[in-house]
């Protein structure tokens, strides 16, 4: 998978996360299945052709995360905190989103991420249809 260091930025600042690139629908369909641990500054950022409302799952997930849904402009939509592990819950960005990104669980609160934050990516902008 492609890597990148993506920055988010909030009211406290701004923070960089080294990321994983899942664009392809193999690497979207692994995603962090199977790891047992990850960075404090670490991700994986999933990217989409275009908008739409995008459901994930923690299947297979062994560590809790947070996940971040967004628009092509990395506008951040939704938040689900700390998303339990191995859970068949079916999550949802709730409307048209190109992009999630996944992160320890607790990150987004220690970093103050809300709705409307900002994500930048070179990710984003290159899977722009």
């Amino acid at each position: 998978m492609k890597r990148e260091t993506l920055t988010i930025s909030t009211s406290s600042g701004k923070t960089d996360i080294a990321t994983e690139i899942a664009v392809t629908p193999a690497e979207q369909e692994i995603g962090l299945m199977f790891r047992t641990s990850i960075g404090d500054n670490d991700g994986m950022l999933f990217v989409y052709g275009k908008p739409h409302v995008i459901t994930m799952w923690m299947h297979n997930t062994y560590v809790p995360l947070d996940m971040v849904f967004m628009a092509r402009d990395g506008t951040v939509s939704r938040i689900e905190a700390e998303a339990e592990p191995l859970s068949d819950r079916v999550i949802s960005s709730a409307t048209a989103a190109a992009a999630v990104l996944e992160l320890k669980a607790g990150t987004a609160r220690r970093i103050g991420l809300k709705a409307g934050d900002h994500i930048e990516s070179p990710a984003l902008h290159a899977a722009a249809p």
